[in-house]
């Protein structure tokens, strides 16, 4: 697959600077290392190393990625390798997504408080889903959850939410049985949605009571008890959204979702169209359309399209991605091997890891063949950060113009 043409790292790289002047002062030092990390992603600012094919000898330099959480162009290798960890732990039961969706009066207050209200987020939603799943009238069963926060719509903006993967079902209450879930119905969404509010509204309260929450400009009077209570009261009657799709069609199924969703960046590269000093073109999709009519393209000055990329930026410590229930990483292994069990499937097997080293051969190569021939592509050089290869890649063939007439 081609690489864009366009990517966040150039609009960084070419107005990054005088965005940075221009809000000195406003930007978060979690914002600045996500932007000098992308601006110098696979550059020679980062070192990298020459490869050589054995069979053409075509010469390449590559650069060695910032392997930063938010980098659209690092997140395929660590979302492979996290694949493949879950592959391991897949049930053969169907697999549900839940969407826990905090408020617009809420999400306004967790651009200001991002760590604190993302944590709140995660542990409502995961704490309301585990007792609605325990109680005996729903499910009666403990049951294993995957959560991934996404903060952003389609279109940049702070969309705070959970995305949940959930099995079908979970272990009995006294570990003898597995219990399944309707097939076409996980748990009630109206019960999780208004648990969700009642435990989410709690924590936040008891976090503005001890001093964990600040608010700043137009939200500064939020800081006072009495009117911190005034702006919580309508939120306490509101519907808020918790969305159950349908499950999904097997294991592949689920492993294909997690691939696009688990390291999921703000915006991909693949959906920038242009760029200038005026502006930054690229497609959304509009979530309240149905049909092809939902994709659209949005231009936003430059300068307002890094300042909502960099929105998104987590705070430090913040995970984006946890586990719950069954599968809370304590005793998530023996959990596995007990829902297995009790399902009858065979247990996986896992390939036992060598103490010996890795094949020299191996290290010294590219993951990716030559371009020109597919031979393999043998590394002969790696350079530090800031120094220039001694070797040079091969240059690029100029095309040959044939004049006929």
């Amino acid at each position: 697959m081609s690489r864009p043409t366009l990517e966040v790292a150039n609009i960084l790289r070419d107005y990054g600077a005088a965005w940075r002047a221009a809000n000195a002062g406003h930007v978060s030092l979690d914002q600045l290392k996500a932007m000098s990390s992308i601006e110098h992603c696979r550059t020679a600012a980062l070192g990298g190393h020459v490869a050589r094919c054995e069979d053409c000898s075509h010469t390449l330099i590559a650069y060695n990625s910032c392997r930063n959480r938010h980098c659209p162009k690092c997140q395929g290798t660590a979302a492979k390798q996290w694949l493949a960890e879950r592959e391991a732990e897949l049930l053969p039961v169907p697999y549900f997504h839940v969407v826990f969706t905090l408020p617009g009066p809420i999400a306004d207050i967790a651009y200001q408080n991002k760590a604190v209200i993302y944590d709140l987020l995660f542990k409502a939603a995961a704490e309301a889903t585990l007792t609605i799943a325990a109680d005996s009238k729903h499910l009666g069963a403990r049951i294993g959850i995957t959560a991934v926060l996404h903060t952003w719509g389609s279109a940049l903006t702070h969309h705070p939410h959970v995305h949940m993967i959930v099995p079908g079902g979970g272990i009995s209450l006294d570990e003898r049985r597995w219990i399944a879930c309707r097939p076409t119905f996980f748990l009630p969404v109206r019960v999780l949605s208004r648990l969700f509010r009642r435990l989410f509204l709690k924590m936040v309260t008891m976090a503005h009571a001890a001093g964990r929450l600040a608010f700043f400009g137009e939200h500064a009077p939020l800081a006072d008890r009495a009117t911190f209570a005034a702006f919580l009261a309508p939120l306490r009657k509101a519907e808020w959204v918790v969305y159950a799709k349908e499950p999904f069609g097997g294991p592949q199924a689920v492993l294909a979702y997690l691939s696009r969703y688990t390291h999921r960046v703000a915006i991909s590269n693949r959906r920038l169209i242009a760029a200038n000093e005026t502006g930054v073109t690229f497609k959304w999709k509009d979530y309240r359309i149905e049909g092809p009519g939902r994709y659209k393209t949005m231009t936003l000055p430059t300068y307002e399209f890094i300042r909502r990329f960099l929105m998104h930026v987590l705070p430090k410590g913040v995970h984006r991605i946890r586990h719950y229930g069954l599968f809370a990483n304590g005793n998530r292994a023996a959990n596995i091997a007990r829902a297995r069990q009790l399902l009858a499937a065979p247990a996986h097997v896992t390939e036992l890891k060598s103490d010996a080293p890795a094949d020299t051969e191996q290290l010294r190569m590219l993951p990716t063949p030559c371009p020109c021939c597919g031979g393999r592509m043998i590394i002969i050089e790696s350079f530090a950060r800031g120094q220039e290869p001694k070797h040079r890649p091969t240059p690029a063939q100029a095309a040959i113009s044939i004049d006929t007439s």
